[in-house]
Parts: structure tokens; sequence; C-alpha cells
């Protein structure tokens, strides 16, 4: 309709194009306001994950906090309780503690 309009009035129907411009700034929003915040999130999990160390209080995605003996490149050995450890995938480590904090049965 607006196409026959114009034709009417003498003007020229606008380039086709156009019609994409709000699908595109859809995608710019979405990019903007989901995909880049979580790819950042993402990229400062993987370099906290990268700097574990032995002995540092983690706490992983299961909610299971201890103590990490031994890491390697993708495995991380936790101790949970006294003479108690369990081998976990570096993945599923969620966060590292901060030195000094208080006991979980505190």
């Amino acid at each position: 309709m607006l196409d026959f309009l114009a034709l009417a009035v003498g003007q020229a129907p606008p380039p086709g194009w156009v019609q994409f411009l709000p699908i595109i700034g859809m995608i710019a929003i979405f990019w903007f306001l989901l995909f880049r915040p979580q790819m950042k999130r993402h990229k400062e999990h993987q370099a906290k994950i990268a700097s574990v160390k032995k002995n540092d209080k983690v706490v992983t995605a299961g909610g299971v906090i201890g103590k990490v003996i031994k890491v390697d490149d993708d495995y991380a050995e936790i101790e949970i309780a006294q003479g108690t450890r369990i081998k976990v995938v570096k993945n599923t480590i969620g966060d590292i503690l901060p030195p000094g904090g208080k006991p979980a049965n505190d």
C-alpha cells in the first residue's frame, strides 16, 4: 500500500534494504545486552579457573567447598574433609574463596 501511495504522489519507493534495518537493530540490541556480557563473564571464569593453584579454597558448581591439593590440566583434587579427597573437573569450579574466610561449619 505504501508503494502504491508513493508512486501515486510521484515519489520513488524506498530501497529494499531499508526493510532489514529493524532486524539489524534487534540483532545489535541482543548482542550488546545478552551475548557480549555473557562472553565477558565466560572469559573471566576461564581466567579464574586457569589461576587455581595448590592450597586455594574453592567452591564447586555443586556447592562443595574444599582445599585444592593437586592441579593438572583438566582436573583438580580437592580435600573436602580431613583425609577425604575428590577429583573434580576444573571447569566445575565455581569460585575461589578469599583467604582468611570463616570455616564452613562455624
